[in-house]
């Protein structure tokens, strides 16, 4: 696990940045994101998919961790964000305009198949050790893309 590290660290601190740059770029257009319901629930997608993002790196980082308990802890964090984002991503879906529903379809199965490779590469972690970590990556780098999309729409989008 000592290899991975510096991604870790790396995946925390972007995290953790991004997680800061979203609260206040939400504050600074707080109003305007109050006055659309979805857009608040937007909003929290992006900070839930940035916290699992930290979180996962942070458990990462514990030394002398066992596969297998990074394994369950990846599993059940997965199956929390999995929960959370499926909840909001289908109150949005549903309450959306019907212009919007099949541009909105993209975006929720973006966001199932980035919170699903968390509970995947969990169970890879534990029958297999380190290989399941591959699939982590793929759900930080699909997690990062879709705060980051969800954060330009609440930023730059908005004001359109």
């Amino acid at each position: 696990m000592k290899e991975w590290n510096d991604f870790f660290l790396a995946t925390a601190a972007a995290a953790a940045t991004l997680t800061g740059l979203i609260f206040v770029g939400i504050s600074i257009n707080l109003t305007h994101i109050l006055s659309f319901p979805l857009l608040v629930i937007k909003a929290s997608v992006a900070l839930i998919l940035l916290i699992m993002i930290l979180i996962f790196s942070v458990l990462l980082l514990v030394p002398q961790e066992s596969h297998y308990l990074i394994g369950c802890e990846t599993i059940v964090l997965g199956l929390i964000v999995w929960i959370l984002i499926t909840r909001a991503d289908f109150k949005i879906y549903y309450q959306s305009l019907k212009e919007f529903k099949r541009i909105y379809l993209f975006t929720l199965l973006f966001d199932q198949l980035a919170t699903i490779l968390y509970i995947i590469g969990g169970i890879f972690l534990i029958l297999f050790g380190n290989p399941g970590l591959y699939w982590t990556v793929m759900a930080i780098f699909l997690s990062f893309i879709k705060s980051v999309y969800d954060a330009w729409v609440l930023l730059i989008e908005i004001k359109r």
